[in-house]
């Protein structure tokens, strides 16, 4: 239900090699910054400038002149990153994908066309093909307590090691407006957040999560 596999297509990422070998996409968190560095110097110069220092991106990208770029950063083809984005580093986005207005990212994989186009907070976290987060929602990285991260999924706990941990979604989800992500949270393909959620912990696939409590299985 949380494995790599049971989330993301990874076709669907120039970060592909950055999951291999790893059973939990938040096993990459870590690894993120490191593997552009590997990775911006080898991507073809007709497709992608290095525009700055360990900032590499697409030549069809489209980038707001008030738009803030850090790195280490690759943004893939056809990407619109609009006025008042601020990308803090340590992040990889994907093709066809909306960075907008006043949305932070930071360390973090945005699979192909994901959109986090309005107000968003979007940190230590994995988004993958297809999601979308709704305006004003975000996720939460860190703790109140500042204690490391679980994942639980009902009684089951999974140490994560970390301090800092988003959200993991899966391919196909929407998140409905101003809903938090709090730390630790997994989403299963295929399913839709309701607006002002306050969420935890996993979340099958093919659902609607409508509260904490009240989490319907779509009908096939």
């Amino acid at each position: 239900m949380y494995t790599i596999n049971d989330l993301y297509d990874l076709n669907e990422t120039i970060a592909s090699k950055l999951f291999e070998g790893k059973t939990y996409p938040w096993e990459v968190l870590a690894d993120i910054g490191d593997f552009i560095l590997e990775l911006g110097p080898t991507l073809p110069k007709d497709k992608y400038d290095q525009i700055a220092d360990d900032i590499w991106v697409a030549k069809s990208v489209t980038i707001a002149k008030t738009a803030t770029l850090n790195g280490p950063l690759i943004i893939d083809e056809d990407t619109e990153v609009r006025p008042g984005a601020f990308i803090r580093g340590k992040a990889i986005v994907g093709k066809n994908c909306v960075v907008g207005n006043s949305t932070e990212l930071k360390n973090v994989v945005l699979f192909n066309t994901v959109q986090v186009p309005h107000y968003n907070y979007v940190g230590d976290s994995v988004l993958g093909t297809h999601s979308h987060m709704g305006a004003g929602s975000i996720t939460s990285n860190v703790k109140s307590d500042k204690t490391l991260v679980v994942v639980k999924n009902g009684e089951e706990k999974i140490e994560t090691g970390l301090k800092k941990f988003g959200a993991m979604l899966g391919d196909y989800v929407e998140v409905g407006c101003n809903s938090v992500l709090n730390p630790g949270t997994v989403v299963g393909r295929n399913t839709n957040i309701y607006p002002l959620s306050c969420v935890r912990g996993v979340i099958p696939s093919d659902s609607i999560f409508k509260k904490q409590d009240l989490i319907i299985i779509k009908k096939k």
